[in-house]
């Protein structure tokens, strides 16, 4: 394939050796976006993938661990000038993080509302269970003007993803979603000009193993397939997407930004 691969969604400082993860997503050439589930997992993150040409770092708060890390939530908002991604954050609404709701609700929303103060933002977004109140909150707190929403592995309905596409969001589409019947479905829903990819390893296997960034490249062939379309086509849309995506959220030079 001539064009680059996009890996919008993995977890590079969860692999056994994180610097060896990050530099083999460097040395394939795939476009990585290292998310992060605390903040406090910032500056590691963002110091080594600032080494690399192609991977990038996310600024996160997973929705699965703010019932217990939501004090950290004045560390995400120390480190947000520095961070032009921010992942992985959302909202959770599975049975074992249920009872927590409410507070990820206020902790997503003070997040979109600092990102759309700011601006330029690109966030990775969780909405396990909760894709109508992930929509809700950034129809109210973040402008499409002000920043871009990714849905990471979105598992809503056909109505839910159409608003999304209203609001200005994007997809990535990972190969767990490909061969299952269910995120079939969902994909069939997507325009493709909204479509990017993702492994979100190494909670997703390849070929018995955590997968890796390079792995997107099956992802790729699967949506080809789906799509009727060949592998190098469907490649260089993701990668155009991509470049739509970042061109979306450049802050113009005369932009005036909100305060902090």
């Amino acid at each position: 394939m001539n064009a680059h691969l996009v890996d919008l969604h993995c977890h590079l400082d969860l692999y056994p050796d994180f610097e060896s993860a990050v530099k083999g997503a460097d040395v394939a050439g795939v476009y990585t976006l290292a998310v992060t589930t605390t903040p406090q997992a910032w500056p590691r993150n963002h110091e080594v993938a600032g080494r690399t040409r192609y991977v990038r770092a996310g600024l996160g708060l997973h929705p699965q661990l703010v019932a217990e890390r939501h004090g950290e939530l004045t560390l995400w908002e120390r480190y947000l000038p520095e961070a032009r991604y921010i992942g992985e954050v959302g909202l959770d609404a599975g049975p074992q993080y249920y009872r927590s709701l409410d507070l990820q609700k206020q902790v997503f929303e003070h997040i979109l509302e600092k990102c759309g103060q700011i601006g330029g933002k690109i966030l990775s977004v969780h909405s396990v269970r909760a894709a109508t109140a992930v929509l809700d909150l950034v129809q109210a707190h973040l402008p499409a003007t002000r920043g871009r929403v990714v849905l990471h592995w979105f598992t809503g309905s056909k109505a839910e993803a159409r608003r999304a596409v209203e609001l200005g969001c994007f997809f990535s589409v990972n190969g767990a979603m490909t061969t299952s019947e269910r995120g079939r479905g969902v994909i069939a829903t997507l325009p493709t000009n909204r479509l990017l990819t993702e492994t979100d390893g190494p909670f997703t296997q390849c070929d018995g193993r955590s997968a890796r960034p390079a792995d997107v490249e099956s992802t790729i062939r699967n949506l080809a397939n789906l799509y009727c379309s060949t592998p190098e086509i469907m490649a260089a849309a993701v990668e155009e997407n991509l470049r739509t995506l970042l061109s979306e959220t450049e802050i113009p030079p005369n932009d005036v930004q909100v305060p902090r």
